[in-house]
């Protein structure tokens, strides 16, 4: 009975990733790519310690596929950007 229940939820799975899949394809929807690299490279360029702000940028631009517009503030254009925290509380993403 199990595994029946086990090899039910496994197909029922499969089943919708294939239709998410389906659904890409005709729709044409493509997974937006974010330059990492360069959004966080914009957002550092004025920083006192451009190492690190591009190092935490980039982790969070990485989880969120996002980062604000201009060199500071701006965050409510990216919330998952903006709510992501060190382990003390402290905003993680400049």
């Amino acid at each position: 009975m199990a595994i029946s229940k086990q090899l039910l939820i496994c197909s029922f799975f499969i089943a919708s990733l294939l239709l998410v899949e389906a659904y890409h394809q005709t729709t044409g929807y493509q997974p937006t790519k974010i330059d990492c690299g360069g959004a966080c490279e914009a957002r550092c360029r004025l920083s006192s310690r451009p190492h690190l702000c591009k190092r935490a940028c980039g982790t969070c631009c990485a989880r969120c596929s996002c980062v604000p517009p201009g060199t500071s503030g701006n965050l409510d254009t990216c919330p998952c950007y903006a709510t992501m925290t060190t382990h003390g509380g402290k905003r993680k993403c400049p």
